[in-house]
């Protein structure tokens, strides 16, 4: 009998999954599986956890979504923890299976640990083959190769909205064919090292993992609340739930795909009209790719001090004291402390907060950004690994910013974003 493994990762969904799709399609029956890597819960250089606990507990709620949606389809989920070189072959071994079918990694680490896998799987002659699943536009269909996407990215965008289409998404499957799939056993946060988070009763919104929880988000903000059609105007609200669409924490575990979200806002725009603002959250979700595609160009440079930059020496070093004020809303600036204490009690942080934080880091306590960088790592509930950490490239000014260097005026941004004072007031009583 012909068993494939699905290896979910920050794919955790059926819906527009192509992964499962190819699995189901050339198997007599599959094996979905998640792997606890220890790496991501380990201490990372800067000091700060990989990933916290706002992060894993929404991780593990879309874990049990997931398992709960598979199993509707006659499957389940297979957990497993340790190092995924280690306990996928385990698996393909247990199962004997004959090909793992995973979503596709674009930055360093991933990708390395993804190699480790394929090495081990090719001893067991067992194939491994990836998918990207991830972006709105798909790498293949670019209207340039990933060595000469452009660096900026209004020239991105405008070829590729003029050259690319966007493909359709894939249907949920009827029916899975599994073998007997255990009780789903997911491990605690103390067990992966971690403390309970409590959830802060000023916070915007109360993320729940999963993708049942992301679509049903998606049709309140759209056809519940039409919100969509006002969310370029809106989008740089601070205050409640419903100023922006708050997609990206389940885009960035994969609860929802970017095609997905695409289908959905042309449906509405049907029913309810086109306008700038249903265009402006494709627009995002274009930056979305574009930093996607740039780790595929950049690799580990954006991990450097220089970034994408090839020659800036490291001027900047850290300064504990300041650091520790910039975490816990203790600097000379409300504003930077109102949005800090948003990230440290919520995790989570409105677009226009993390701009004022990030340029006030790099600019105003003059540290090295990757240690900011790190730190979110560790709280956003929506940390991703290509928006993160080229966001922060940008505003230091070793990114993809053709201005070479962003600086924002912490008083003018509170005045024009906050003017009547209700975040700050909010998170500063």
């Amino acid at each position: 009998m012909k068993t494939a493994i699905v290896w979910f990762k920050t794919d955790l969904r059926v819906e527009d999954n192509e992964t499962l799709i190819k699995a189901i399609s050339q198997s007599e029956q599959i094996i979905p599986v998640y792997c606890f890597d220890d790496s991501h819960f380990e201490t990372t250089s800067y000091g700060f956890k990989k990933t916290g606990s706002f992060r894993t507990q929404f991780l593990l709620e879309a874990l049990e979504n997931l398992d709960d949606n598979l199993r509707k389809l006659g499957s389940g989920l297979v957990i497993t923890k340790g190092k995924p070189e280690v306990e996928i072959p385990k698996i393909v071994q247990y199962y004997k299976a004959r090909k793992v079918f995973v979503k596709r990694e674009v930055a360093f680490e991933e990708r390395k640990t993804e190699k480790l896998v394929q090495d081990k799987l090719f001893k067991l002659r067992c194939e491994i083959e990836t998918f990207s699943t991830s972006t709105l536009y798909h790498a293949e269909d670019l209207p340039f190769s990933i060595k000469n996407i452009p660096d900026v990215f209004t020239n991105f965008r405008k070829k590729t909205e003029q050259d690319a289409t966007i493909r359709k998404p894939f249907e949920k499957p009827k029916q899975i064919y599994s073998p007997s799939i255990p009780v789903l056993n997911l491990p605690t946060l103390i067990e992966l090292g971690l403390e309970f988070s409590e959830l802060d009763s000023r916070a915007a919104i109360h993320f729940k993992g999963g993708e049942t929880e992301a679509i049903k988000r998606l049709n309140h903000y759209f056809f519940e609340t039409k919100n969509l059609s006002i969310y370029k105007e809106t989008r740089n609200g601070m205050v409640g739930e419903d100023y922006s669409s708050k997609f990206s924490t389940w885009l960035a575990l994969g609860c929802i795909s970017p095609k997905f979200i695409y289908n959905e806002i042309k449906k509405y725009e049907l029913q309810f009209g086109a306008n700038e603002s249903t265009y402006w959250l494709v627009f995002e979700l274009i930056w979305r790719d574009f930093f996607r595609f740039m780790f595929k160009k950049y690799q580990t440079k954006f991990f450097l001090y220089s970034g994408i930059k090839t020659e800036k020496v490291n001027s900047k070093s850290l300064n504990d004291k300041l650091l520790f004020q910039w975490i816990n809303g203790k600097t000379t600036s409300d504003f930077i402390n109102a949005n800090m204490l948003e990230l440290k009690l919520t995790g989570f942080m409105s677009n226009r907060g993390r701009q004022n934080v990030a340029s006030f880091f790099c600019n105003e306590l003059n540290m090295d950004w990757r240690f900011g960088a790190a730190y979110f790592e560790q709280q956003l509930i929506d940390y991703d690994v290509s928006s993160n950490w080229g966001n922060w490239a940008y505003l230091a000014g070793v990114g993809n910013d053709p201005r070479g260097h962003r600086y924002f005026n912490i008083e003018k941004q509170a005045s024009d974003y906050d003017k009547s004072r209700e975040f700050r007031n909010l998170w500063l009583k």
